[in-house]
Protein backbone atom coordinates (compact mmCIF):
# COMPACT_ATOMS: atom_id res chain seq x y z
CA UNK A 1 0.00 0.00 0.00
CA UNK A 2 0.94 3.53 -0.93
CA UNK A 3 0.92 6.31 2.04
CA UNK A 4 1.72 10.13 1.22
CA UNK A 5 4.23 11.54 4.34
CA UNK A 6 3.44 15.07 5.22
CA UNK A 7 5.75 16.80 7.14
CA UNK A 8 4.11 19.44 9.92
CA UNK A 9 5.17 22.98 10.59
CA UNK A 10 3.24 24.65 13.53
CA UNK A 11 3.71 28.71 13.60
CA UNK A 12 3.42 31.09 16.52
CA UNK A 13 5.15 34.63 15.38
CA UNK A 14 6.21 33.76 12.62
CA UNK A 15 8.59 30.69 14.42
CA UNK A 16 8.69 26.87 14.53
CA UNK A 17 6.79 25.75 17.46
CA UNK A 18 5.40 22.37 19.08
CA UNK A 19 2.52 22.19 21.49
CA UNK A 20 2.23 18.62 23.95
CA UNK A 21 -1.62 17.51 23.60
CA UNK A 22 -2.41 20.47 22.30
CA UNK A 23 -1.81 22.50 25.33
CA UNK A 24 -0.62 26.23 24.50
CA UNK A 25 1.22 26.09 28.18
CA UNK A 26 3.47 22.89 26.98
CA UNK A 27 4.94 24.88 24.17
CA UNK A 28 8.39 24.43 22.89
CA UNK A 29 9.78 26.83 20.16
CA UNK A 30 12.76 25.73 17.74
CA UNK A 31 15.72 27.92 16.77
CA UNK A 32 15.19 26.57 13.01
CA UNK A 33 13.82 29.46 11.24
CA UNK A 34 10.71 28.42 9.19
CA UNK A 35 12.44 29.25 5.43
CA UNK A 36 15.06 27.04 6.53
CA UNK A 37 12.83 24.51 7.64
CA UNK A 38 10.45 24.08 4.88
CA UNK A 39 13.63 24.66 2.55
CA UNK A 40 15.14 21.56 3.93
CA UNK A 41 11.81 19.77 3.34
CA UNK A 42 11.15 20.60 -0.55
CA UNK A 43 15.37 20.17 -1.32
CA UNK A 44 14.19 16.45 0.36
CA UNK A 45 11.59 16.17 -2.42
CA UNK A 46 8.59 16.88 -0.26
CA UNK A 47 6.07 18.16 -2.69
CA UNK A 48 3.08 18.82 -0.02
CA UNK A 49 3.18 20.19 3.72
CA UNK A 50 1.38 20.96 6.55
CA UNK A 51 1.59 24.38 8.13
CA UNK A 52 -0.93 25.25 11.41
CA UNK A 53 -1.05 29.05 12.21
CA UNK A 54 -1.94 28.78 15.91
CA UNK A 55 -2.03 32.22 16.16
CA UNK A 56 -4.98 32.17 13.80
CA UNK A 57 -6.47 29.47 15.85
CA UNK A 58 -6.37 31.64 19.05
CA UNK A 59 -7.72 34.37 17.32
CA UNK A 60 -10.63 33.35 15.04
CA UNK A 61 -9.57 35.05 12.37
CA UNK A 62 -5.87 33.82 9.88
CA UNK A 63 -3.07 35.86 11.40
CA UNK A 64 0.27 34.48 9.29
CA UNK A 65 -1.78 34.13 5.59
CA UNK A 66 1.07 36.83 4.00
CA UNK A 67 3.82 34.70 5.44
CA UNK A 68 2.57 31.62 4.50
CA UNK A 69 1.49 31.66 1.29
CA UNK A 70 5.20 33.85 0.64
CA UNK A 71 6.60 30.35 1.28
CA UNK A 72 4.44 29.10 -1.10
CA UNK A 73 5.49 30.96 -3.74
CA UNK A 74 9.09 30.74 -2.66
CA UNK A 75 9.56 26.94 -2.22
CA UNK A 76 7.09 26.03 -5.41
CA UNK A 77 5.48 23.93 -2.48
CA UNK A 78 1.73 22.72 -1.81
CA UNK A 79 0.89 24.02 1.44
CA UNK A 80 -2.43 22.51 3.64
CA UNK A 81 -2.69 25.64 6.08
CA UNK A 82 -5.23 25.93 9.17
CA UNK A 83 -5.66 28.26 11.72
CA UNK A 84 -8.64 30.45 12.61
CA UNK A 85 -10.49 30.18 9.28
CA UNK A 86 -14.37 31.23 9.84
CA UNK A 87 -15.57 33.01 6.74
CA UNK A 88 -15.83 31.75 3.23
CA UNK A 89 -13.81 35.42 1.74
CA UNK A 90 -11.16 34.16 4.22
CA UNK A 91 -10.63 30.59 2.94
CA UNK A 92 -10.86 32.26 -0.87
CA UNK A 93 -8.44 34.94 0.02
CA UNK A 94 -5.94 32.04 0.91
CA UNK A 95 -6.90 30.12 -1.83
CA UNK A 96 -6.14 33.01 -4.55
CA UNK A 97 -2.82 33.81 -2.88
CA UNK A 98 -1.53 30.15 -3.68
CA UNK A 99 -2.28 28.17 -0.60
CA UNK A 100 -3.35 24.28 -2.49
CA UNK A 101 -5.77 22.93 0.52
CA UNK A 102 -7.86 24.75 3.75
CA UNK A 103 -8.04 23.05 6.47
CA UNK A 104 -11.34 23.61 9.00
CA UNK A 105 -11.86 22.03 12.45
CA UNK A 106 -13.89 23.69 14.98
CA UNK A 107 -15.74 26.28 12.29
CA UNK A 108 -16.96 23.21 10.37
CA UNK A 109 -18.55 21.93 14.01
CA UNK A 110 -19.96 25.06 15.53
CA UNK A 111 -21.31 26.19 11.30
CA UNK A 112 -21.50 23.35 9.85
CA UNK A 113 -23.08 26.00 6.62
CA UNK A 114 -20.05 27.30 6.53
CA UNK A 115 -17.64 23.97 5.33
CA UNK A 116 -20.57 22.81 3.35
CA UNK A 117 -20.33 26.42 1.43
CA UNK A 118 -16.44 26.31 0.93
CA UNK A 119 -17.07 22.65 -0.55
CA UNK A 120 -19.84 23.59 -2.87
CA UNK A 121 -17.42 26.84 -3.68
CA UNK A 122 -13.95 25.13 -3.74
CA UNK A 123 -14.33 21.47 -3.82
CA UNK A 124 -13.65 18.88 -2.38
CA UNK A 125 -10.32 19.15 -3.66
CA UNK A 126 -9.02 22.29 -1.46
CA UNK A 127 -10.74 21.54 1.42
CA UNK A 128 -9.85 19.53 4.44
CA UNK A 129 -11.88 18.71 7.65
CA UNK A 130 -10.19 18.46 10.86
CA UNK A 131 -11.23 16.39 13.54
CA UNK A 132 -9.49 16.63 16.93
CA UNK A 133 -10.67 12.98 18.88
CA UNK A 134 -11.02 11.03 22.00
CA UNK A 135 -12.66 7.93 22.53
CA UNK A 136 -14.03 8.73 19.34
CA UNK A 137 -15.53 11.98 20.64
CA UNK A 138 -14.69 15.54 18.74
CA UNK A 139 -13.39 18.06 20.95
CA UNK A 140 -13.14 21.83 19.44
CA UNK A 141 -11.66 24.91 21.12
CA UNK A 142 -8.24 23.98 20.81
CA UNK A 143 -9.34 20.67 22.40
CA UNK A 144 -10.94 22.22 25.49
CA UNK A 145 -14.96 22.23 24.39
CA UNK A 146 -16.81 18.57 23.54
CA UNK A 147 -18.78 18.87 20.43
CA UNK A 148 -21.22 16.76 21.36
CA UNK A 149 -20.59 15.01 17.83
CA UNK A 150 -18.75 11.56 17.12
CA UNK A 151 -15.95 11.45 13.93
CA UNK A 152 -18.92 9.15 12.11
CA UNK A 153 -21.81 12.01 12.77
CA UNK A 154 -19.23 14.33 11.67
CA UNK A 155 -18.57 12.92 8.22
CA UNK A 156 -21.67 11.81 7.47
CA UNK A 157 -22.92 15.25 8.04
CA UNK A 158 -20.52 16.28 5.54
CA UNK A 159 -19.91 13.64 2.63
CA UNK A 160 -23.22 14.38 1.23
CA UNK A 161 -21.54 17.71 0.33
CA UNK A 162 -18.56 16.44 -1.33
CA UNK A 163 -15.62 16.11 1.64
CA UNK A 164 -13.37 13.89 0.03
CA UNK A 165 -10.61 14.47 2.89
CA UNK A 166 -10.49 14.89 6.81
CA UNK A 167 -7.05 14.60 8.85
CA UNK A 168 -8.21 13.33 12.64
CA UNK A 169 -5.52 13.54 15.36
CA UNK A 170 -5.77 11.61 18.42
CA UNK A 171 -5.69 13.84 21.08
CA UNK A 172 -4.41 11.59 23.67
CA UNK A 173 -1.43 10.69 21.50
CA UNK A 174 -0.40 13.83 20.00
CA UNK A 175 3.11 15.10 20.39
CA UNK A 176 4.01 11.99 22.59
CA UNK A 177 5.54 10.40 19.99
CA UNK A 178 4.05 6.68 21.05
CA UNK A 179 2.34 5.47 18.16
CA UNK A 180 -0.90 6.49 15.71
CA UNK A 181 -4.37 5.18 16.69
CA UNK A 182 -4.17 2.47 14.07
CA UNK A 183 -7.57 1.08 15.03
CA UNK A 184 -8.98 4.36 14.93
CA UNK A 185 -8.15 4.82 11.14
CA UNK A 186 -8.47 1.60 10.20
CA UNK A 187 -12.16 1.04 11.65
CA UNK A 188 -13.16 4.40 10.24
CA UNK A 189 -11.68 3.32 6.50
CA UNK A 190 -13.49 0.36 6.55
CA UNK A 191 -16.83 2.43 6.93
CA UNK A 192 -16.00 5.47 4.70
CA UNK A 193 -13.96 3.82 1.97
CA UNK A 194 -14.71 7.21 -0.49
CA UNK A 195 -12.76 9.42 2.41
CA UNK A 196 -8.78 9.86 2.04
CA UNK A 197 -7.79 9.97 5.87
CA UNK A 198 -4.86 11.48 6.98
CA UNK A 199 -3.72 10.11 10.44
CA UNK A 200 -1.97 12.86 12.84
CA UNK A 201 -0.91 12.53 16.53
CA UNK A 202 1.98 9.96 17.70
CA UNK A 203 3.96 9.36 14.50
CA UNK A 204 7.81 8.71 16.42
CA UNK A 205 9.53 6.72 14.59
CA UNK A 206 9.63 4.82 10.54
CA UNK A 207 7.79 1.53 12.27
CA UNK A 208 4.90 3.74 13.17
CA UNK A 209 4.41 5.13 9.35
CA UNK A 210 4.69 1.85 8.18
CA UNK A 211 1.77 0.60 10.65
CA UNK A 212 -0.33 3.10 9.04
CA UNK A 213 0.69 2.36 5.36
CA UNK A 214 0.53 -1.71 5.89
CA UNK A 215 -3.65 -0.77 7.17
CA UNK A 216 -3.88 1.41 3.93
CA UNK A 217 -4.05 4.88 5.42
CA UNK A 218 -3.76 7.38 2.85
CA UNK A 219 -1.59 10.29 4.77
CA UNK A 220 0.51 10.84 7.59
CA UNK A 221 1.37 14.09 9.29
CA UNK A 222 4.35 14.40 11.16
CA UNK A 223 6.32 17.25 12.99
CA UNK A 224 7.74 16.45 16.66
CA UNK A 225 9.52 13.58 15.43
CA UNK A 226 11.42 15.48 12.70
CA UNK A 227 12.54 17.93 15.57
CA UNK A 228 13.41 15.51 18.20
CA UNK A 229 15.63 14.01 15.87
CA UNK A 230 13.89 10.88 15.98
CA UNK A 231 13.44 10.81 12.02
CA UNK A 232 15.34 11.98 9.81
CA UNK A 233 13.91 13.68 6.57
CA UNK A 234 16.39 11.74 4.62
CA UNK A 235 14.86 8.89 5.98
CA UNK A 236 11.45 9.92 5.53
CA UNK A 237 12.16 10.82 2.01
CA UNK A 238 13.70 7.07 1.36
CA UNK A 239 10.60 5.22 3.08
CA UNK A 240 7.96 7.60 0.57
CA UNK A 241 10.25 6.22 -2.43
CA UNK A 242 9.04 3.22 -0.84
CA UNK A 243 5.80 3.77 -1.04
CA UNK A 244 5.27 5.47 -3.51
CA UNK A 245 6.63 2.88 -6.27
Amino acid sequence: MSIQIIPAIDLIGGQCVRLHKGRFEELTTYEIPVQEMLGLIADAGFRRVHIVDLDGARAGEPLQLELIAGLARKFDIHIQTGGGYRTVEQVNRALNAGISKIIIGSAAVRNPLFLKKCLEEFGGERIILAADVTGGQVRVAAWEEESGQTIQSLLDEFIPNGLKTVLITDIERDGTLTGPAVELYVGLKKNYPEIEIIASGGIGSISHIQLLAKAGIQAVVLGKALYENRVSLSDLSNIQKVYAG
